[in-house]
């Protein structure tokens, strides 16, 4: 069964880190893309990152702020957040380019003082 588990949510203050992860079965799994989305309640999910076997790119948003990672023996891929911002507040999803139309349940990030 295709499966997307992301993890790592959590609530930070700004200017703090948190570490996602995104857990694929290994039918689906991208060797050669991965992406990271997010979406706030009530607005459009919005890209934030895509992680190739050979490079990464950022949304503007987050860049330099934000670097993913992957791990094909594990299926899994990694989104090191850090400098947080009140609006990186929202739900994190990944997304698999081998199967697009297969979303997870996110994570909640919450950025607040």
């Amino acid at each position: 069964q295709a499966q997307l588990v992301e993890s790592g949510g959590g609530s930070v203050q700004p200017g703090g880190s948190l570490t996602l992860s995104c857990r694929a079965s290994g039918s689906i799994f991208s060797e050669s893309a991965m992406a990271w989305y997010r979406q706030v309640s009530g607005n459009q999910r919005e890209w934030v990152a895509i992680i190739t076997d050979r490079t990464t790119h950022y949304a503007d948003f987050v860049r330099g702020r934000f670097i993913g990672s992957r791990d094909d023996a594990e299926n899994t891929v990694y989104l090191q957040m850090n400098s947080l911002e009140s609006e990186d507040t929202a739900v994190y999803y990944c997304d698999s380019g081998a199967a697009p139309s297969v979303w997870g349940q996110g994570t909640q990030v919450t950025v607040s003082s």
